[in-house]
């Protein structure tokens, strides 16, 4: 799974799931071409990725009790919301209990968006 923009943490990715989200409503375009869609949730910020500055690509991350949540979205492919569980290299797979916590992190978030399909997941919720 391709990670976008560049994350602050550099621990490595040890879960990660990936959602799809409803389409983003037909922009009100009075002339010239639309403009991108905005982020399915008010947290994300702009994550500049530095090999090519014309992708835009926003992304939130938060400490937790060890690990960060990563979360990412694309204004290219506006219908994939990206998280990751990060976590130093040491801690391993993560336990059962830490995957609960993340994918309920993830809820946490995308709960106002309503039920989202779960497009692909390692490992699988």
């Amino acid at each position: 799974m391709p990670s976008f923009g560049a994350a602050e943490t550099r621990w490595p990715v040890a879960a990660w799931i990936r959602l799809k989200l409803p389409p983003p409503p037909p922009p009100l375009v009075l002339s010239g071409i639309s403009p991108p869609p905005d982020p399915p949730i008010e947290a994300l910020r702009p994550n500049p990725v530095s090999t090519d500055p014309r992708r835009r690509v926003w992304a939130l991350e938060e400490e937790r009790d060890g690990w960060v949540l990563r979360l990412v979205w694309d204004a290219d492919d506006p219908t994939v919301l990206e998280a990751e569980y990060r976590a130093p290299r040491t801690t391993g797979r993560p336990s059962g209990e830490r995957l609960r916590g993340f994918w309920e992190a993830v809820r946490s978030h995308t709960r106002p968006l309503g039920p989202l399909p779960v497009l692909g997941a390692d490992p699988i919720p």
